[in-house]
């Protein structure tokens, strides 16, 4: 991790299109906006590709908090532009204040936090939580506190 030139105040924009695939269905043909899920997905995913930049070989980085309000309905075919401005840097902890705009208005606003993990690490996290739950060691679906600490 290479936070050095990363600091509040530094910021990325990514530009986009929302396509079929980012929005909604379920209010018909005529009312296919930008969907809320799909909202977050292009707000972490602009945090992630921007960190990335600053990080050593075998780190990579996950979403650990978002805090979205979805103001705005952009239609399908409308172009969005996410910025994301570093608000907080904790360790190995990066907070960033989003803004998103359509073609008109502004449409979210949002805090989104992530965390820098060793991938390696993480995986051997995971993969031990995987084993414990396929051996049945795992008493209504939580892992002991002693396994849970085991897995780390």
């Amino acid at each position: 991790m290479n936070f050095s030139t990363l600091e509040p105040g530094t910021a990325t924009e990514r530009k986009l299109l929302v396509d079929r695939e980012r929005t909604i269905s379920f209010l018909g043909e005529d009312l296919r906006i930008y969907a809320t899920p799909r909202l977050v997905d292009d707000i972490e995913q602009t945090c992630l590709d921007y960190l990335l930049t600053f990080l050593d070989e075998g780190e990579n980085t996950v979403g650990a908090a978002v805090d979205i309000r979805h103001v705005g309905a952009t239609l399908l075919g409308m172009s969005v532009s996410v910025v994301a401005t570093v608000t907080r840097i904790e360790g190995r902890s990066v907070t960033f204040n989003i803004e998103v705009r359509d073609d008109v208005e502004l449409v979210a606003t949002a805090a989104h936090t992530r965390v820098v993990v060793n991938v390696a690490k993480l995986r051997s996290r995971v993969l031990a939580k995987a084993e414990a739950a396929a051996a049945g060691e795992v008493e209504d679906g939580v892992l002991s506190p002693s396994q849970f600490a085991a897995s780390r």
